[in-house]
């Protein structure tokens, strides 16, 4: 394994973690891309600058597939430029200055790009278990009959317009496995194409693990896939904007929207609803929370406003019934420690009698 030159800029011999990336980096980044940054911010106060990939993961007890997902999450931060040499190895990491960075929030574009964070560790994941060059299996000949298709045909030029260049021997690869392998029609591969590079992704890694998570999710058909695609980024921007983030939800939390959306089939305005129950009663984002509200609103049947103001208004009756007057306890004092003696008539008669006697 080579080894890896550090560089930075206005970081002393002190490990001192700038606050603008506590601030709006840490709380939206990987646990263990985060560790991986505070580890390269205390390797620069070290004497010998030269690391490796897997002198990291053995100090951070990960792999190293885990510490190069974390430098390349970095990097798209733009917290961190990697250098590689023709093998695609790194071979130095420079460390970019934060302490004079802007102090605001994220631009819009960055926000875009972390929507696609888990896309791209996919990505990473096929380029790190595989050579792009294992792709080349189908034959000049097999490459030859599928290109006299018409359909594959017109796909393939359309799909150099959307890239903007020539196809290349990979981009041919990936397309046929497209068509062969996971059945994708000629409408859907181009819809694909045009999704991925609107938002500037031309990587055929990442633009195949955009086609494998369509494939697992289902979807087959270009409709299919403009409605996901649509239709779950609104649902996420709605989530966003009633939590108030800056942010793309992360994986799990992308999860309970996806559960909120097909399980419970809730329109937007009421997962809103919940969300703003959550801030109010935690102060703070928290899906885990709403995520109870909403299930408890798809047991009772909720379907509209309507049906959560009438549950709201059972909720107030029934803690105005449950309302008892508090039931006052005999306290036990040296009064009445002992036995108390149970008096018949016969014993009010005799103390009578001998009350009338004394008074005479």
């Amino acid at each position: 394994m080579n080894k890896i030159l550090l560089h930075t800029e206005g970081i002393s011999d002190i490990t001192i973690v700038p606050n603008t990336f506590i601030d709006l980096y840490m709380p939206s980044a990987n646990g263990a891309y985060v560790k991986v940054y505070l580890y390269l911010l205390r390797s620069f106060s070290t004497n010998n600058l030269e690391i490796t990939i897997s002198t990291i993961a053995d100090h951070l007890d990960n792999t190293e597939k885990d510490i190069i997902r974390a430098l390349i999450y970095w990097e798209k931060q733009k917290l961190l430029k990697i250098e590689r040499n023709t093998q695609k190895e790194i071979t130095a990491i420079h460390m970019t200055e934060l302490n004079g960075f802007d102090n605001g929030s994220k631009t819009e574009a960055t926000a875009a790009d972390d929507i696609d964070s888990e896309l791209d560790e996919i990505a990473v994941s096929i380029h790190s278990v595989k050579d792009p060059a294992i792709r080349q299996r189908y034959s000049q000949d097999k490459i030859a009959e599928l290109t006299g298709n018409d359909e594959i045909k017109y796909a393939m030029h359309i799909v150099e317009i959307y890239l903007d260049r020539p196809l290349k021997p990979m981009d041919i690869q990936l397309i046929l496995y497209l068509y062969e392998e996971l059945r994708f029609s000629s409408e859907l591969i181009m819809y694909l194409y045009e999704y991925c590079v609107s938002r500037n992704k031309k990587n055929p890694s990442y633009i195949e693990a955009v086609a494998l998570t369509w494939a697992k999710e289902g979807i087959d058909t270009e409709e299919k896939a403009r409605e996901a695609t649509v239709i779950y980024n609104e649902h996420f921007n709605s989530v966003n904007k009633a939590f108030g983030l800056n942010r793309a939800p992360g994986q799990i939390e992308r999860q309970y929207i996806t559960k909120w959306v097909e399980v419970f089939s809730f329109s937007d305005d009421i997962i809103t609803e919940a969300c703003n129950r959550t801030i109010l009663r935690t102060q703070k984002p928290d899906f885990k929370y709403a995520d109870k509200i909403l299930e408890t609103w798809f047991k009772k049947g909720v379907k509209n406003q309507a049906d959560i103001k009438k549950l709201d208004e059972e909720f107030a009756k029934g803690k105005v019934a449950t309302k008892v007057t508090p039931i006052v306890k005999q306290v036990s004092n040296k009064f009445n420690q002992f036995p108390q003696r149970t008096y018949t008539a016969k014993d009010y008669a005799e103390l009578e009698r001998k009350l009338i006697n004394k008074g005479l």
